[in-house]
């Protein structure tokens, strides 16, 4: 049987509400109690590290990719680390025979790697789920603009639907049971 990945796009900012932070680490344990491997973006600060912390709590895989222009960063207790020459590489490295790609509470870097994602689902090149954690609300601006987009014709509706919200921690964890 393969073997079960879960990939975890979040923040690296130290700034991030706290209770973002907590509900990854919930999220990432049922993740881990139900046998993924957790795949982050490897760094020590923000949601990473929460995502991080919380695999190495449940003994579970904890892999990490970072580009090679990032040294420093990367979280100490890995227990596998891969460097990239650059973030395509990456993000590609990242999102290798996932089952799942969770885009957390995150900015820029977490709505390039969930969009590029989403598109790849799209195109037939990725061929896990996508899904969304909009905890405590963070992504209802995000729905607002896929339903934007939807509405204005810019993207087809079954592809909007490749992109699964979820609103709840119950949701969340029900996606692992």
């Amino acid at each position: 049987m393969a073997s079960k990945r879960a990939v975890f796009f979040c923040s690296a900012s130290s700034g991030i509400d706290p209770k973002y932070n907590q509900a990854a680490q919930n999220v990432v344990r049922a993740a881990c109690l139900a046998g993924y491997t957790i795949v982050s973006g490897g760094s020590w600060r923000g949601t990473m590290g929460a995502v991080c912390d919380a695999a190495r709590e449940c003994g579970a895989p904890n892999e990490g990719v970072l580009p090679e222009f990032m040294p420093g960063l990367e979280y100490a207790h890995l227990t596998k680390l891969d460097w990239t020459p650059d973030m395509a590489s990456r993000k590609a490295l990242m999102r290798k025979d996932a089952n799942f790609a969770i885009a957390l509470p995150g900015g820029i870097g977490t709505m390039d790697e969930m969009f590029e994602t989403a598109t790849l689902k799209k195109v037939g090149k990725f061929h896990g789920r996508v899904i969304i954690y909009n905890a405590f609300g963070y992504y209802e601006p995000l729905k607002a603009l896929i339903a934007h987009f939807v509405k204005e014709g810019t993207l087809p509706p079954e592809d909007a639907a490749e992109m699964e919200f979820i609103d709840s921690e119950q949701e969340m964890l029900a996606l692992f049971a």
